[in-house]
């Protein structure tokens, strides 16, 4: 991820056009002028360089301004653009020089399109070389099943083999419907805000089972749609474990998600945003909830991570 632009005073280039013009129109105005009320006193060739001297030190010194200012910059984000496309390390840090606040706004703005772009192309290595293993299994048993339906068997040893082939189907459809979710994870959703506590009710009638609290409350700069995703897979994730209650611990833009669940082995809490990773491969879970949810906040500018806990599970979320 990139590091924030620095807090720091850049004129806008508007500013900078201006000055240049004025000092243009004031030093053809001013040599003019100069040129006149020396003439007595030096003579005229004389008063002429004397003026073309100071006219060419003031060009000169204008010309390191829009160096400084303009070219540089540009030459710097052009640059920039082209180290993002290849990948290279550091291509996400902030440049060095700016310029002016037309710039600094560009910058940010390249440099955090190139990071997303990035993420997404993760996403897709990540996916491409998970769903190589993934796949292979549901499609090693449609091949078997396929080549053993095609031999004289049993109507119960057909019927399972049909049960077998329903399966396979029915994880490759999720793994795919998986990956359609993380590709929309990462796309920005409408901006809105949402008081957590007028979703609680909703979630008391989609998990009777869970014993949902609030303490506190907090408004949340979300559209309830990403809100309802993010919180409604951790109490589905609770449920699934064990969990009979739920709380939701808000301080300001920021929410604990704790229930009393199994909880998380030692050896899997590294693992559980990674994309496949599931304990319950058994009942048809994907792995993917976690990283959806994940990708789905940084999209927009959020984060979830993991808390140490001794019992249960316990999740922060930061907007």
């Amino acid at each position: 991820m990139s590091r924030p632009l620095g807090a720091k005073w850049r004129p806008s280039l508007g500013l900078v056009v201006a000055v240049v013009l004025g000092a243009v129109l004031g030093l053809a105005f001013g040599g003019i002028v100069a040129v006149r009320y020396l003439w007595p006193y030096l003579g005229y060739r004389e008063a002429v360089f004397a003026v073309f001297a100071v006219v060419f030190v003031a060009t000169i010194a204008l010309g390191w301004g829009l160096v400084r200012l303009v070219l540089r910059p540009v030459s710097l984000l052009a640059a920039r653009s082209g180290a993002i496309k290849r990948s290279e390390e550091g291509s996400l840090d902030p440049l060095p020089h700016y310029g002016t606040s037309e710039f600094q706004m560009l910058g940010q703005s390249m440099l955090e399109m190139g990071r997303v772009l990035q993420n997404r192309e993760a996403v897709v290595r990540s996916y491409a070389d998970h769903v190589t293993h993934e796949m292979r299994s549901p499609l090693t048993v449609l091949r078997g099943a396929a080549e053993l339906l095609d031999s004289d068997l049993p109507h119960d040893e057909r019927r399972r083999l049909v049960e077998r082939i329903g399966q396979a189907t029915d994880r490759m459809m999720a793994l795919l419907e998986a990956q359609r979710d993380l590709a929309r994870a990462q796309e920005p959703m409408p901006a809105g805000q949402t008081v957590l506590a007028d979703l609680v009710e909703e979630w008391h009638v989609a998990y009777p089972d869970l014993d949902i609290a609030m303490k506190g409350d907090a408004t949340i700069p979300l559209g309830k749609d990403a809100v309802r995703l993010v919180i409604q897979h951790l109490l589905a994730n609770a449920a699934v474990h064990g969990a009979r209650r739920v709380t939701l611990e808000c301080n300001g833009q920021k929410v604990i998600v704790t229930d009393d669940g199994r909880g998380i082995s030692a050896g899997n809490r590294d693992r559980i945003f990674e994309p496949f990773f599931t304990t319950r491969r058994s009942t048809g879970g994907t792995g993917m909830g976690l990283p959806i949810v994940r990708r789905m906040l940084e999209a927009h500018g959020g984060s979830i991570a993991l808390l140490p806990t001794d019992e249960g599970t316990a999740f922060e979320i930061r907007f």
